[in-house]
C-alpha cells in the first residue's frame, strides 16, 4: 500500500507536513508513504531532522493552490500543484489513499473532478469525531462541504455516516439522530421538517429522533445528521472547548477530547478513493494521524460498501 501525503498544504507546510511524515513513518508499518510537492525542500527538512529521504517515495510538483484561492480556478489552472498531482496518483491506483492539510475546497473540487462521486451519492460529505462525556465517540455530518442542503442529501448523509461509523469505527447498528433545535417530531426548520419523516421510512437506518445541540455529547446518538453550515459552527464551537481549557490550565479528560490533533483529519465519504482533510493548522502530530486515518478508510473496505450500498 502507497499513502500519498501532500507536503504542500497548511499554513505551516512544508515543514509541519514533512515532520509529521517522519512520524507517521515510525508508527507505519508496511504501508510507503509518497511525499507529493517540493523534493528538495522535503530532503533538506528531512535532513536537518537526521531522517533518511530514502524512508519516503517523492513525486516532485512545482505549484502550490493557497489556502485562500478559489478552489474550481485553482484545481483547474494547477494542473502541477501538490493536490492536482495527488489526486492524478489516486485516480491511476499509484497511490491507495491521499491525505492534505491544504485548501480543503480544493481537495473537495479535486476529488469531483479526478475520482468523482460514487454513482448515486448526490454530494459527498465530511465528517468530524464528536466525543462523548461517558467515553466514545460519535460521528457528526456534514461538518463544511455543503452549506445548503435539501432533505434527501441528509438521508444520504445518514447513510454515509452510518456505513463509516459501523466499518471504521466498528459500531454495529448504529442509532442515527437529526440535529434539531427540540427533540419532537415537528420542532425545526424547514429542512429538518422535511428530513425527520424521510429518516423515519429509511427502514436500513436506525433512526432515534431529532438530537439537541445540549446532547450532542451525551451518547444520544453514533451519527448525528446537519446540513454543512450548521456542522461547521458545531465543530468550530466544540474546538474552542480545548483551547478556553489550555488557556484557563484546565485540565480534563473530557475537553481534551477536543484537541483535533488526535484525530487528524475528515475523510470526504461519497468519493471513489480513500481521501482525508486536515486543518490547515495541523502541525505535526494531526499530520501523523492525518495519514494514519487515510490508512484507517482505505483499509476498512468503506468506499466499496458505500458503493454497494448506493447500487
Amino acid at each position: 500500500m502507497k499513502i500519498g501525503l501532500d507536503i504542500m498544504g497548511g499554513d505551516f507546510a512544508p515543514e509541519a507536513a514533512v515532520l509529521g511524515a517522519i512520524l507517521a513513518h515510525k508508527a507505519l508499518s508496511g504501508p510507503k508513504l509518497v511525499l507529493i510537492g517540493d523534493k528538495d525542500s522535503a530532503i533538506k527538512i528531512l535532513q536537518e531532522n537526521n531522517y533518511s529521504p530514502d524512508n519516503f517515495e517523492f513525486v516532485h510538483t512545482t505549484e502550490v493552490i493557497g489556502m485562500g484561492e478559489h478552489p474550481t480556478k485553482a484545481i483547474v489552472q494547477k494542473s502541477d500543484s501538490s493536490i492536482s498531482v495527488g489526486f492524478k496518483l489516486l485516480k491511476e491506483g499509484a497511490i491507495q489513499a491521499f491525505s492534505s492539510a491544504g485548501n480543503t475546497g480544493a481537495m473537495l473540487v479535486g476529488s469531483m473532478f479526478s475520482i468523482k462521486a460514487i454513482p448515486g451519492v448526490l454530494r459527498p460529505s465530511i465528517t468530524s469525531i464528536v466525543p462523548q462525556r461517558k467515553g466514545g465517540l460519535g460521528i457528526l455530518l456534514d461538518v463544511g462541504a455543503n452549506a445548503d442542503c435539501k432533505p434527501d442529501m441528509l438521508v444520504q448523509f445518514a447513510t454515509l455516516g452510518a456505513l463509516y461509523a459501523e466499518y471504521v469505527y466498528k459500531i454495529a447498528n448504529p442509532r442515527v439522530g437529526l440535529v434539531n433545535i427540540g427533540e419532537e417530531e415537528e420542532k425545526g426548520n424547514i429542512l429538518t421538517q422535511a428530513t425527520y419523516p424521510l429518516l423515519k421510512a429509511a427502514n436500513h437506518l436506525n433512526f432515534v429522533g431529532n438530537v439537541e445541540s445540549r446532547h450532542l455529547f451525551d451518547d444520544v446518538a453514533d451519527v448525528m445528521v446537519c446540513d454543512g453550515f450548521t456542522g461547521n459552527t458545531i465543530i468550530k464551537l466544540s474546538e474552542s472547548f480545548y483551547e478556553i481549557a489550555r488557556c484557563k490550565n484546565i485540565n480534563d479528560e473530557f475537553f481534551d477530547m477536543f484537541n483535533y490533533e488526535q484525530y487528524g483529519g475528515s475523510p470526504i465519504l461519497g468519493v471513489n478513493g480513500a481521501v482525508v482533510v486536515g486543518h490547515g493548522i495541523s502541525p505535526p502530530e494531526a499530520i501523523k494521524n492525518m495519514v494514519l486515518l487515510s490508512k484507517t478508510v482505505f483499509e476498512s473496505g468503506v468506499v466499496d460498501k458505500i458503493t454497494q450500498a448506493f447500487q
